[in-house]
């Protein structure tokens, strides 16, 4: 069942650079470089693509009908289950449209720099965390702030 990546991601993701075979961002090239945009892309979509093969998948077997499990026991350790399941689904359908996002900050020009500071996010953090738009220092103060702002 393979479909272009228009038709899962849109049209303004028909035309995706590829990806040498084998490329790394470094810090030795210009900081979202042409190459680098195309990686960070590619990766952002190949992610997008897992979770929602992944949510068909549990759609699927969701569909494939009811629980038919005699115990008591067994039924409750189905439900119990399928609860941790879905609420994983909640999170990553949460998590689309943060990848979402980042793919228009690669459109608009704006993805791997701070949205607070404007400084350049680490190629490591953008590699860990493709969605991340903060650096690691202006997260930690972001966080800080959250505690001590739960905290009053």
């Amino acid at each position: 069942m393979a479909t272009a990546l228009s038709d899962v991601f849109g049209p303004q993701y028909s035309a995706v650079p590829h990806v040498p075979a084998g490329y790394r961002p470094s810090a030795n090239e210009e900081f979202m470089s042409d190459d680098q945009l195309a990686y960070f892309r590619e990766k952002l979509l190949d992610w997008k693509d897992s979770i929602i093969r992944e949510s068909r998948d549990t759609m699927a077997q969701l569909k494939s009908g009811p629980m038919r499990e005699a115990d008591i026991t067994d039924r409750a350790s189905s439900e119990t289950d399928w609860s941790i399941e879905l609420r994983t689904r909640d999170r990553q359908r949460k998590l689309i449209s943060k990848i979402d996002a980042a793919l228009r900050r690669i459109e608009t020009g704006e993805y791997g720099f701070c949205e607070v500071t404007g400084e350049p996010i680490s190629l490591a953090r953008l590699e860990a965390r493709p969605i991340a738009t903060m650096t690691v220092e202006a997260q930690e103060r972001h966080e800080r702030h959250e505690r001590i702002s739960r905290d009053d």
